[in-house]
């Protein structure tokens, strides 16, 4: 008597016509995103891998697969281009990675929205919005021309474009989404405002989302500047004005506190040794707003490239700020890790300063000046940190959390761990019940949900 299929085995054959990726070198590949930029998580998540790697082209394809996988009680976990950093694409128990990067399609964009399906990368889609409508993305990461629709929504923040338009959660830049639940007879739903909040940013955990439509912004022809600076205190101040200033155009506002442009060596012609410097997106007609700002703070333009040069050369600054400042500082440091955190609306300057007096020379400040939730000018740092034990990654953390400083740990793999407070919302959880009921999505990595009992085993 023959022995049950294995469960994968079954769903190959219930499945036959999906395309299936077999070659044991690419699922693993596929199995993993960046977090090795935290060397606690490269230790604790380098070996995890799917069984099976599934990508769909159509929303049939997508039903037949969830619907199979409940049946066999397979776990999926949800894949863009896994640019993400936490872990979040990581299988921790095996099952199914579903590379979404196959579903892909625009839907449309007008009236200062847009929508489209989950697996289209967002330079894409951008470049669709203006075709359709002259509008942009309202907030992009640096991975930006990789990274997907649905991937921003399920674990990026915001960035690029967040110093006018606030994080990827601020009421009104997501309007809405198309999810799937995760059951044996799948059931489509369409989730508006708040609602399609409730499945922000959870890494794929609580939902299985088809399609977005997002809010846009008024398409600009940016110009790229970098201006340097001797004085570290000119340099965040300079940052600070253009960041308040109302009459400036910008979409981007980042400060590199010495010795970090040091890290960016592709960048060094135009960031000499020692020097603080900002990277900025601005509208050409801002220009000269800026340079009276510079002179007044001491600063130097050292570059200047319209969006012509940019574009015709396919090289932009933007891929230097974010988190690309990590991975740049990588490529000089392997022994570089990375923080994030949140500063003070109206004291945030007072604690940059703060936290370089006491830990300037091991965490190096990059600091990312946004509006918040409520639309107030402050700043978010990716500071670089140079690694020496995970104990004394936690201490660094503990020293900001006790200056007021708000941590979101990028060195774990749990949702709870990473989001200020600890705790999540009844919405959200409410919303995992709703839309992964037996527990199957992304497993592992939602402590509420182990703690309710379900039947998920953390590694």
């Amino acid at each position: 008597m023959n022995a049950p299929a294995h469960p994968i085995e079954q769903l190959y054959a219930a499945l036959p016509d999906l395309d299936w990726v077999t070659d044991e070198g690419r699922i693993a590949r596929l199995s993993q995103d960046f977090s090795w930029f935290s060397p606690v998580l490269k230790r604790q998540l380098e070996a995890k891998r799917a069984e099976a790697v599934a990508r769909p082209r159509n929303e049939d394809e997508i039903r037949g697969l969830v619907s199979a996988c409940a049946k066999l009680r397979i776990p999926i976990t949800i894949r863009g281009t896994g640019t993400g950093n936490y872990g979040q694409a990581v299988p921790l128990q095996g099952g199914v990675v579903l590379d979404m990067s196959g579903y892909n399609a625009f839907l449309w964009a007008r009236g200062g929205a847009g929508r489209a399906q989950a697996g289209m990368r967002l330079s894409e889609f951008e470049k669709k919005a203006r075709e359709a409508c002259g509008m942009e993305l309202r907030c992009m990461p640096s991975t930006w021309r990789s990274a997907t629709l649905g991937g921003l929504f399920g674990g990026g923040f915001g960035g690029v474009g967040s110093i006018n338009y606030g994080p990827l959660a601020a009421r009104g830049n997501v309007l809405g989404l198309r999810a799937i639940t995760f059951e044996e007879e799948p059931k489509f739903v369409e989730l508006r405002g708040p609602e399609a909040l409730a499945l922000h940013h959870m890494w794929g955990t609580n939902g299985l989302v088809l399609e977005l439509e997002l809010g846009l912004a008024p398409g600009v022809d940016w110009q790229e500047n970098i201006v340097t600076f001797a004085s570290f205190d000119d340099g965040l101040e300079f940052a600070n004005a253009i960041a308040l200033a109302p009459g400036i155009i910008k979409r981007e506002v980042g400060f590199f506190a010495a010795p970090v442009p040091d890290y960016l060596k592709p960048l060094c012609e135009f960031m000499p040794a020692g020097c603080h410097a900002l990277i900025l997106a601005i509208a050409p007609a801002s220009e000269q707003a800026m340079l009276e700002l510079a002179a007044l703070w001491n600063g130097t333009v050292t570059y200047r490239k319209t969006a012509q040069e940019v574009a015709a050369s396919n090289r932009t600054l933007l891929e230097y700020t974010w988190n690309h400042t990590t991975l740049v500082a990588l490529k000089t440091d392997k022994n570089i890790t990375y923080l994030q955190s949140a500063f003070t609306p109206g004291e945030h300057l007072e604690q940059v300063r703060r936290m370089e007096k006491l830990l300037g020379g091991e965490v190096l400040l990059h600091a990312e000046f946004i509006r918040n939730l409520d639309g107030h000018v402050m700043c978010t740092a990716l500071q670089l940190v140079k690694f020496t034990t995970e104990a004394r990654l936690q201490e660094i953390m503990q020293i900001f959390r006790d200056n007021g400083v708000r941590i979101n740990d990028p060195h774990v793999f749990i949702v709870e761990d990473g989001k200020a407070g600890g705790s999540l919302p009844q919405a959200v959880l409410d919303a995992k019940k709703r839309f992964d009921p037996l527990g199957l999505l992304n497993p592992g990595k939602v402590r509420a949900w182990l703690d309710a009992g379900s039947k998920e085993v953390a590694p």
